[in-house]
């Protein structure tokens, strides 16, 4: 499979956002609020922690790799799209981040 950088990430992220969008239209009548959007990111991220948990035989659940996959790219895709929904340049914040966070453990 192969990988993939950051701006085609964005473009494909907010392209099947906006697919979803209208799905949401014909369903509801409404797309999703940014709130429901980050409602949304949070339950996969639950997921991710409740996957993680039966991967590393910690919970009774097996064969969840494929799941786990799925569920870590989806929160990554959701946090793309938040960021950009809340007009926040993802790029930035997590340069951001990294060096204060190398400047605040020593690297």
């Amino acid at each position: 499979m192969a990988k993939i950088n950051l701006e085609e990430l964005k473009q494909r992220s907010l392209a099947i956002r906006k697919q979803y969008h209208e799905l949401e239209l014909q369903h509801h009548g409404s797309e999703w609020t940014v709130e429901e959007d980050a409602l949304a990111f949070l339950t996969d991220a639950g997921l991710v922690g409740r996957l993680t948990m039966s991967q590393q035989g910690r919970w009774p659940k097996t064969n969840t790799d494929e799941e786990l996959r799925h569920k870590l790219g989806e929160s990554i895709w959701w946090l793309v799209v938040l960021s950009e929904r809340m007009n926040i340049d993802i790029e930035e914040a997590v340069e951001g981040f990294l060096s204060k966070t190398e400047k605040l453990i020593g690297n």
